[in-house]
């Protein structure tokens, strides 16, 4: 890790990350430590899928960029961020430890969240809605053996992209808003997600899961996905006066890179007496 990690340009009241994959060799691990040591925030939600288990049985691979996630998560939890974990399906396995504490890391199954503005949002990684996991454990493989070859020719087309001096392409993100089946099952997924949130009289959702990074309103509550650090290394943030947002970290990182400036996203407002 580098013994002198650039000063934070960002300060959030909440980040949400999720789908990152350590130990899957299509992580993004080193876009991710950029973003990691260019934030400050109160409070950082891992929303499922940190570490892919699934693939670390199949072959280990953990170079030293994701370790150097893991130290610098924990880093932030010492120095007082409240870091709140979720797993997910790829590591389901740290499920049996919810209500624990590691490392200032808490472990929940799920959380809800209340937004500076006092919104509630339940928070938690989304494949309980997944209908291809409780359908066919089989389709299911099919499909990641198919994704594993779009993410290999990601990587390729972006190799000689960066060597020509163009800007990061996701090949599987924009299969997923081309492709019909994908397009529908979103569709479905965000649904589920929205009518759930009705269901429990919340003002929304906030998950991960499925890749693709959305905020929108359904039925009158919002639905937040965070996106992933494999396709499109995106990121939920909660400014100070309760907004939301999307950060896409592979184009805003040009931004940060000629930034010498803390920039507080929106200024934090005194409390009423």
């Amino acid at each position: 890790m580098s013994p002198n990690p650039p000063k934070p340009v960002f300060q959030f009241r909440s980040v949400f990350i999720s789908d990152v994959h350590l130990g899957f060799r299509g992580c993004s691990a080193a876009y991710l430590l950029d973003f990691l040591r260019s934030i400050e925030t109160e409070n950082l939600y891992l929303v499922g899928d940190i570490v892919d288990m699934w693939s670390l049985k199949k072959s280990f691979f953990w170079p030293q960029e994701h370790n150097d996630v893991i130290r610098t998560i924990l880093g932030k939890a010492k120095r007082g961020t409240r870091v709140i974990y979720i797993p997910g399906n790829h590591d389901s396995v740290f499920r049996d430890y919810d209500g624990m504490v590691f490392g200032n890391v808490e472990i929940r199954r799920e959380a809800v969240h209340e937004t500076a503005d006092g919104r509630r949002f339940v928070v938690l990684h989304g494949d309980e809605f997944d209908s291809v996991i409780k359908a066919s454990p089989l389709l299911e493989a099919a499909g990641n053996r198919a994704y594993a070859f779009v993410l290999q020719l990601n990587r390729l087309v972006n190799f000689f992209r960066r060597r020509f001096g163009f800007p990061y392409w996701s090949i599987a993100a924009y299969l997923k808003h081309k492709v019909k089946n994908a397009v529908k099952y979103i569709a479905n997924f965000e649904q589920a997600l929205a009518d759930e949130a009705k269901r429990r009289g919340v003002d929304g959702m906030i998950c991960g899961h499925i890749h693709r990074a959305e905020i929108t309103e359904i039925d009158g509550v919002l639905y937040c996905n965070d996106g992933d650090w494999v396709e499109s290394c995106t990121t939920l943030t909660e400014d100070f006066n309760g907004r939301l947002a999307l950060m896409r970290w592979t184009e805003t990182r040009e931004v940060v890179a000629h930034s010498e400036v803390i920039v507080p996203i929106a200024t934090p407002q005194p409390r009423a007496a």
